[in-house]
C-alpha cells in the first residue's frame, strides 16, 4: 500500500506593481495614524497646561461650540493655537487616513484600468467624502 499522492505545488506570482502599491498604502496608514496621534497628544499637552487646574464638571453635558464643528472652523482655530481645535484637527486626521487610502487606491485602479474596481472605489470614496463634509453626528 502507497502513501497519499503528493499534490501538486501552485505557485501565485504576484504583480511587482501591486506589492509597491501595497507598501506606499501601508506606509501612508502608518504616517497618518502616527501624525494623527502626534497632533492630538500636542493638543491635549495644550490643553491641560491651559486648563489642567479646573475641576472637570461631568453632572451638565457641554457640546462642543459652534465654532468647532465644521472642518474649516477647526483647523482656522487650530492654527491659531487653540487646544481644543488641535486636538479635533488631530481627530480629522484620523479620520482622514483611510479615507485618503481609498482616494490612493482608486488611483492605483485607474493605473490599472480596472473598470469594475475604478467605480466601485469612486462610489466608496464618494459616500466617505459626503459623510465627512456634509454628514450631522
Amino acid at each position: 500500500m502507497t502513501g497519499p499522492r503528493p499534490r501538486p505545488r501552485v505557485v501565485v506570482t504576484r504583480d511587482p506593481r501591486d506589492e509597491k502599491i501595497e507598501r506606499v498604502i501601508g506606509r501612508l496608514l502608518q504616517l497618518g495614524v502616527l501624525t494623527a496621534a502626534l497632533v492630538v497628544v500636542v493638543g491635549g499637552a495644550l490643553l491641560l497646561a491651559q486648563n489642567g487646574h479646573s475641576p472637570a464638571g461631568f453632572r451638565v453635558f457641554n457640546a462642543e461650540e459652534p465654532a468647532l464643528r465644521s472642518i474649516g472652523a477647526i483647523i482656522r482655530a487650530a492654527l491659531n493655537g487653540d487646544s481644543r481645535a488641535i486636538v479635533q484637527f488631530g481627530l480629522v486626521l484620523l479620520i482622514a487616513t483611510p479615507i485618503a487610502r481609498v482616494a490612493l487606491t482608486l488611483g492605483a485602479f485607474i493605473v490599472q484600468k480596472d473598470r469594475l474596481y475604478i467605480f466601485t472605489t469612486a462610489l466608496v470614496l464618494a459616500v466617505l467624502l459626503y459623510g465627512l463634509v456634509w454628514g450631522r453626528a
